[in-house]
């Protein structure tokens, strides 16, 4: 399977490639990763970060940078005209009351990606 995952540096951007890489290592997936800034980080940042962890992995990965003013459209339209079998973002925390919140990016990509999205928490 050939995965695209999408990582904005965040935190929970960390825990989905790393939740990720040990699925695809298990199962021999491929892995692209999308990397896109929000907040602070810059682009570069991002892909060096990202670089960094996957340069000692057994698993064949790529990278794609996303410069858009909508990254999460971008990522979506990505994955649709790509080579890929699945999305997957990291997303989601939960609230005082037990419901999950997701950003705002997490939200876009899982309500209009028209192939299976998997999210990662």
């Amino acid at each position: 399977m050939h995965v695209l995952l999408g990582v904005e540096g965040s935190d929970e951007s960390g825990r989905a490639l790393e939740a990720v890489l040990e699925r695809a290592a298990d199962a021999g997936d491929e892995l692209t990763v999308a990397v896109f800034a929000l907040g602070e980080q810059s682009l570069d940042d991002v892909e060096a970060s990202v670089r960094e962890r996957l340069a000692d992995v057994a698993v064949p990965w790529s990278i794609e940078r996303v410069e858009a003013d909508h990254p999460a459209s971008a990522l979506v339209e990505l994955a649709e005209e790509g080579p890929y079998d699945q999305l997957a973002i990291g997303g989601g925390q939960q609230s005082p009351m037990g419901k999950i919140e997701l950003g705002t990016t997490t939200e876009f990509v899982l309500l209009n990606a028209q192939l299976t999205v998997r999210l990662v928490r």
